[in-house]
């Protein structure tokens, strides 16, 4: 998908006129129409500009970066890397501190990062298909066969 149509889904997820967009974002509601059409390519700062002014999360401002042809300016650091040593113990010792209450540290997909020993008190009873990883909080939570049994008011 090109990086007009992106813009397009991002301008219409927030609700906002080209117009809005455009003044927004000091441009002109023309330029904004000619780059969701294709018909313009928008330089590496319009597009940052406007998915600033559309309040587009960064993972998503690199996707827009390279469906117009740029490098991504916002790098990202898996948990895991050694440069991000001092965060995960930083996270650590939170998920330390809740138990004996279970907690979970989720990345922005409701995969799960890290989580506490009282997790698996949790966990037990569900199916090792659910717990296979990538573990998905989401899955995991609403699955039939996963927690959804066992909270009293899912229906509500």
């Amino acid at each position: 998908m090109g990086v007009g149509a992106l813009l397009r889904q991002w301008r219409e997820r927030r609700r906002v006129s080209q117009l809005e967009l455009a003044l927004r974002a000091d441009s002109s509601a023309r330029h904004i129409s000619f780059v969701e059409t294709g018909r313009a390519t928008p330089s590496r700062a319009m597009v940052l500009r406007l998915a600033e002014h559309l309040d587009v999360p960064v993972r998503d401002r690199n996707a827009l970066l390279i469906a117009a042809g740029y490098a991504p300016a916002y790098p990202e650091t898996p948990l895991h890397d050694p440069a991000m040593a001092t965060v995960r113990a930083g996270l650590e010792q939170l998920l330390a501190a809740y138990e004996p209450n279970p907690a979970l540290v989720l990345d922005g997909h409701y995969d799960v990062a890290l989580t506490n020993r009282a997790v698996l008190v949790l966990l037990t009873g569900v199916p090792a298909d659910l717990l296979r990883p990538p573990l998905n909080a989401m899955r995991l939570t609403l699955h039939p066969r996963g927690l959804a049994p066992r909270i009293v008011n899912l229906a509500e």
